[in-house]
């Protein structure tokens, strides 16, 4: 067997070995050895895929008689922190991932309220939640806060905030609309008035107006 693990985003939460337990069953089924005919490829794709890690799975015949295998995997854009129960990730469409013994992905940790419903009843997978997504995505793509931006916090109402890596204030963002926008207040405010002000020289900024920063 020929495998090749798509490894874009540097995610490291399946190898050639899981990849192969997958496929065998734990080394109960051998491949290695068996005529064409008996390998049923979508199957050995669903057996793949059925791991959570993997977005997708393509198998194949190659010309030189060999099976490959070619693995895309999940990426994780945020770890969801949990009161009595072990924390898990979540993808760009709002599925729930569990944590992994193999890797640990460097994404924002976020807590939630206790009114907002469990996340594994699908929160992120709403009409609501996926304006959450949309603000977890855009910070997971800009390489600048997703190292600045150590948590996101969603209080009762739905609104966002901010701890920072740099500086000792909270960055009140509201509800995630107008993200772009808001990041770009922020940016200015970054650029312009901390580097001069000082960075502890505010508890609190808020970003929900339109049009204005509000700093204390």
């Amino acid at each position: 067997m020929s495998i090749n693990i798509d490894n874009e985003y540097n995610n490291y939460f399946i190898g050639d070995k899981e990849v192969r337990d997958l496929l065998t069953r734990g080394g109960e089924r051998k491949l290695e050895g068996l005529p064409n005919q008996h390998i049923d490829l979508k199957n050995l794709e669903k057996r793949i895929e059925a791991n959570k890690f993997v977005k997708d799975a393509e198998v194949s015949r190659g010309l030189d008689g060999n099976v490959h295998v070619q693995v895309k995997q999940t990426r994780p854009i945020a770890r969801i922190i949990r009161t009595n129960q072990q924390d898990v990730y979540i993808d760009a469409a709002g599925n729930i991932l569990p944590l992994s013994d193999r890797y640990t992905a460097r994404v924002i940790p976020i807590t939630k309220s206790a009114l907002i419903k469990p996340s594994d009843k699908g929160f992120f997978q709403d009409s609501i939640g996926q304006s959450y997504l949309s603000l977890l995505e855009f910070i997971e793509n800009d390489p600048f806060w997703k190292a600045q931006l150590a948590q996101m916090h969603i209080d009762g109402a739905g609104k966002v905030a901010f701890l920072p890596q740099v500086g000792e204030h909270t960055i009140e963002f509201g509800k995630p609309v107008r993200i772009e926008e808001k990041f770009r207040k922020l940016m200015i405010l970054y650029k312009e008035v901390l580097p001069t002000m000082g960075w502890a020289r505010y508890k609190r900024v808020n970003l929900e107006y339109e049009d204005q920063i509000i700093c204390e």
